[in-house]
């Protein structure tokens, strides 16, 4: 029994890729270290369904069609060809043929999909190399339950995500049993040693702390310029005032101007956008334009040419939260007040913009602050597009909740707001805050809570 596990562990494996992974990393293909890799015929046609227009899929379809002509020059797709890089395996293109009637997906489930052609292309390489292990790679949870019910091993694609999004940074942490005195040099001075703090433990950047002694307790952050735990004020912004402490740090990470990029995660009525926006308005100063954007998830899936009207009228219902949340602060005040005409003023000088993350694609972004709402319907390649658009004096706020994804494909391990919290951590120029009260209402909070 145990040479028979032996010997299963060390059968070659052989990965079939779906679309879907293709379309959420073109580079996927490089990914499976010595293992072979089988693209479907069918996949290369559904790509091709992809590669015209200007979202972040279309990309991925083309830089893989380009991966692939380059990697395929002199030889013919249906041979194993050898991928680029050492230890790397082969790849070849799998040629749709007939399968055994009772292997054939599209004869068990009744219907002649380009998922069915793809599990049959799975399912015939398997039948035509039993020495090998055939895996079916798909981000369509679906797809993979078919393929399990055909007895083919089908996994979703792991690179890129997060291995328990249950320990992901919070950017904050509870000190209890702090020297009262120390707490005191906070408040007296403004700063205290690290050492006072966290004993011999290395400080992370940005970091945010709640103190708490037998006597007092107080607020406060690693500064990594000044190396030293620094005191943290509750203040307003712009007429929101921060109602937790979570909120607190949300809004100092968002006014300071050593902290380039910042990320805000909480599930729905914790103030994310609102805070991002009012400490925008606040600093309205330092920047050009203030951007505030959003992915478009057609509802069902359904693209926005469904919805009737001109382009303004279809993204009207998408951009409507956002609008939602500058009505509100402008609401703190009266209209004779200059703080609520100047909030009109930007809007209808531009100086103030509301739009669809798409109509930003592809500029560059200087003396900008750059507030992406909803960034966990965002791919990690989607987030690093982004990140990577920043010119000089721009400041990238995004904001999101990692368990409430719409995005087909994308869960809490996988999507781009995840990956960008994991993976730059402790960064200098970084800050993040999850916050966890809901402030909405009471009714708001026992739906997070209970339903």
């Amino acid at each position: 029994m145990k040479s028979k596990m032996v010997e299963s562990k060390k059968r070659e494996k052989v990965f079939v890729l779906d679309t879907s992974v293709i379309l959420y990393s073109h580079d996927a293909i490089l990914n499976f270290q010595e293992h072979d890799i089988g693209i479907p015929i069918t996949v290369l046609e559904e790509l091709d369904n992809f590669k015209k227009g200007n979202d972040t899929i279309n990309f991925e379809a083309r830089e893989f069609i380009r991966l692939i002509d380059n990697l395929s020059k002199g030889n013919k797709l249906q041979d194993w060809i050898p991928l680029n890089g050492k230890g790397k395996g082969k790849f070849k293109v799998l040629m749709s043929s007939p399968v055994k009637k009772s292997l054939n997906a599209e004869e068990i489930f009744d219907e002649k999909k380009a998922d069915h052609k793809i599990l049959n292309a799975a399912l015939n390489l398997q039948y035509e190399h039993p020495e090998k292990r055939v895996i079916l790679v798909t981000k369509d949870v679906n797809l993979r339950i078919k393929a399990k019910s055909l007895n083919l091993t089908a996994e979703d694609y792991e690179t890129g995500k997060i291995k328990n999004v249950n320990s992901l940074f919070t950017g904050k942490l509870v000190l209890n049993n702090v020297l009262p005195e120390s707490i005191n040099s906070i408040y007296e001075t403004g700063f205290c040693e690290v050492k006072n703090i966290l004993k011999r433990k290395k400080p992370v950047n940005n970091h945010y702390y709640i103190l708490k002694s037998i006597k007092n307790s107080g607020l406060a952050y690693y500064s990594p310029e000044e190396d030293r735990i620094e005191k943290v004020e509750k203040r307003p912004v712009y007429g929101i005032k921060p109602r937790n402490a979570e909120q607190t740090f949300a809004i100092h990470a968002i006014l300071n101007s050593n902290v380039r990029l910042v990320t805000l995660q909480g599930v729905a009525g914790t103030g994310k956008t609102l805070i991002a926006l009012a400490g925008a308005l606040e600093q309205r100063r330092k920047f050009k334009q203030i951007y505030l954007a959003r992915p478009i998830v057609p509802l069902s899936n359904k693209d926005i040419g469904y919805l009737p009207g001109d382009i303004k009228s279809k993204l009207n219902p998408y951009m409507e939260p956002l609008w939602d949340n500058l009505k509100f602060i402008q609401n703190q005040f009266r209209e004779s007040d200059k703080e609520f005409t100047r909030i009109t003023d930007m809007v209808n000088s531009e100086k103030l913009m509301i739009t669809p993350l798409a109509y930003i694609r592809g500029r560059s972004l200087s003396n900008i602050c750059f507030i992406v709402d909803e960034a966990q319907n965002l791919t990690p390649h989607e987030i690093k597009t982004i990140i990577t658009r920043a010119g000089e004096n721009t400041k990238i706020i995004f904001t999101g909740d990692i368990y409430q994804i719409d995005t087909p494909y994308l869960d809490s391990q996988s999507n781009g707001l995840s990956f960008l919290i994991d993976r730059i951590q402790n960064h200098p120029l970084y800050a993040h805050i999850t916050l966890e009260k809901g402030e909405r209402s009471e009714l708001a909070n026992i739906a997070n809570e209970l339903l």
